[in-house]
């Protein structure tokens, strides 16, 4: 049986998900699927439009063997880090294959440039060049690769799946990474359901179960959440990605937007991207700090599984090196201490179940 790896945020999960997956019971009739899955945050800036929980059902009612989560050091971060995580889980998980979405559909040629960024030192030299002109980290990178091999990526599932590749081969992970051809309206889909989830024309980029949620959900507004801690904040610079002095454009504009994407158009720079700023906003809003960057994976928690994935984990339970929480007992709530402060602020704003952290894996039996 091959054990398969499939790194998600399912905001929401649409029909190019559900073609991913199809695609991989083709290619891999016996296989047990593994879910890396981002909780409430996404790696964009985003709070997620459903639940940790709605999520969960879903992906194992559409062929998901076992959900485990990216915790938040990791899913509101640069693709780097949410790469970096994300292996780093995968790889105690003992997955053979992480399989991703690719517009280029060239695994080879991303192993050529993940090799490049690993190893040739003037990849580098050339990144900080790049960047001392004003021009953000993605478009710096883009142009080093171009300089040396005359080639690069620049769209958005080829950008995340290098950061995956770099990651398997700097972490030794026993991973093979294969690629599924995508395409751009996939993403588009992703986008232009969250800004429509009234509109009943999302049906058609969407499975009939995950409709029927989404059509009673409602864009999430956290902007007047985000304005009172800026306020009354003493030193916004403690927090992740708060860097450059862009704490005092921060300060300055506050009071001259009506909304978040106002303030944004306000306090933008060159090198501050759009998914740059709002994973700041992120960081400010749920008051995560540089210094509680740390990038160890101290844990792995589960959030659902099928009986075959149950099995799976009880099978491979013993040599994973970190501990692997399922139901939360009070020896696990300092060790998830940042994941449950995070999950209860996206619980507020909702206005959800603040105790949400609390509730059982998620098991479906089949």
């Amino acid at each position: 049986m091959n054990t398969i790896g499939v790194i998600c945020e399912y905001n929401p999960f649409h029909n190019g998900h559900l073609y991913h997956l199809k695609r991989i019971k083709e290619m891999y009739p016996d296989s047990l699927i593994v879910l890396v899955m981002t909780n409430y945050f996404t790696e964009r800036g985003e709070l997620s439009i459903l639940s940790k929980k709605e999520k969960t059902e879903i992906a194992l009612n559409h062929g998901i063997d076992l959900v485990v989560e990216l915790p938040f050091k990791y899913a509101c971060s640069s693709a780097d880090t949410f790469a970096e995580g994300s292996i780093k889980i995968l790889k105690e998980l003992q997955v053979e294959y992480l399989v991703f979405g690719s517009e280029s559909n060239d695994v080879n040629n991303l192993i050529k440039l993940a090799n490049i960024q690993l190893k040739d030192k003037n990849y580098s030299t050339l990144v900080k060049s790049y960047l001392k002109e004003g021009i953000n980290y993605p478009t710096a990178m883009s142009k080093a690769l171009k300089d040396i091999a005359d080639n690069t990526v620049d769209s958005p599932n080829d950008l995340l799946g290098l950061s995956y590749v770099k990651e398997i081969i700097r972490q030794k992970a026993k991973i093979t990474p294969i690629t599924i051809e995508r395409s751009n309206d996939y993403h588009k889909s992703s986008t232009n359901i969250r800004n429509n989830l009234t509109n009943t024309s999302i049906k058609e980029y969407v499975p009939n179960d995950v409709y029927i949620i989404l059509k009673d959900k409602t864009k999430i507004d956290y902007f007047d959440y985000l304005k009172y801690i800026i306020i009354s904040s003493k030193d916004l610079s403690k927090y992740l990605d708060v860097d450059e002095g862009i704490e005092n454009r921060l300060i300055k504009y506050i009071g001259n937007a009506k909304n978040l994407e106002e303030y944004i158009e306000l306090i933008k720079t060159k090198r501050y991207t759009y998914n740059r700023l709002n994973r700041m906003f992120i960081h400010i809003l749920t008051k995560f700090t540089k210094e509680d960057n740390n990038t160890k994976l101290e844990y792995i928690r589960v959030l659902g599984f099928n009986k075959a994935g149950r099995n799976y984990l009880n099978k491979i339970k013993k040599d994973i090196k970190v501990p692997v929480i399922t139901n939360i007992k009070e020896k696990d709530l300092s060790l998830l201490s940042t994941d449950i402060k995070v999950e209860k602020i996206y619980n507020i704003i909702t206005n959800s179940d603040i105790n949400s952290y609390k509730d059982p894996v998620i098991f479906i039996d089949k």
